[in-house]
């Protein structure tokens, strides 16, 4: 029998910013990554109806892979469902991805930070509980933004992207106050690290982009310690689109990340 793959879980392509960092962690694992592209973007939907499609889909997506372990690599699905699946599927081992609010309030010295989102992951009350309990101190700015993912989707496509326009949706980060500026910028959308050298060029000044895919992938390791690889998994991973139909620019994207689209 095959070894149990590692389920890697988006709306989108946004999510391949955080297999990039697992398979550089876990070079011997197989991963199948699934992007609902045919529900994206989360952002549209009411919160109930989105519950109910997340909890349907990953009923089946369990049932034909099998999982050791399911990475859900999207801040709106994890701060809105993440519950509802470790209940739904006690048996397979979930890693959510929520905002890097923690570390930002860690590292800051202005203790000016900004939280880049989606309108779902800013509205949400995990959110800003996160900032209640480690962000207390510090002046933290929830930016909720409702064009960057499709923007950074276009843009990992090879799309060109108009900087007065991403200049517009970035610049409510960056708060001066008291002599202080915004130093941290926490990119709580799996998508945005495609950007992030486009926002270092737009930027009025340096801050530091914080990009959680390295502790998420952390986080699968440590989960997955109890079960070892006894085959290590030599070829090309499996994409899945919940649309059944990506175009063909997504489908050459796959491949240049070592995916064969199923």
């Amino acid at each position: 029998m095959a070894e149990r793959p590692v389920l890697v879980f988006d709306s989108g392509i946004g999510g391949l910013t955080v297999l990039r960092e697992a398979r550089v962690r876990m070079p011997d694992r197989r991963f199948v990554y699934v992007a609902d592209d045919a529900g994206f973007p989360y952002g549209d939907w009411e919160e109930e109806a989105l519950k109910q499609r997340i909890v349907a889909l990953f009923g089946r997506l369990i049932a034909e892979h099998r999982p050791d372990i399911a990475v859900i690599a999207c801040n709106t699905a994890s701060t809105l469902v993440l519950t509802e699946l470790r209940a739904a599927y006690p048996d397979t081992p979930f890693v959510g991805t929520v905002p890097a609010i923690k570390p930002a309030a860690e590292r800051t010295r202005s203790g000016l930070v900004s939280v880049l989102a989606t309108p779902g992951t800013v509205k949400r009350e995990y959110t800003r509980g996160l900032i209640q309990s480690f962000a207390a101190q510090c002046h933290v700015r929830l930016v909720g933004s409702q064009n960057l993912a499709r923007m950074a989707e276009a843009h990992i496509r090879g799309e060109a992207i108009d900087d007065v326009a991403l200049r517009a949706e970035t610049a409510p980060c960056f708060v001066e106050e008291a002599g202080k500026r915004t130093d941290i910028v926490v990119l709580a959308c799996t998508h945005y690290p495609f950007l992030a050298n486009v926002f270092r060029r737009l930027a009025p000044w340096p801050v530091d982009w914080l990009d959680p895919a390295e502790a998420i992938a952390r986080r699968a390791v440590s989960l997955l310690k109890s079960k070892p690889v006894t085959e290590p998994h030599h070829g090309l991973d499996t994409a899945i689109f919940t649309s059944g139909n990506p175009d063909f620019q997504t489908r050459r994207l796959m491949h240049g990340f070592g995916l064969s689209v199923s």
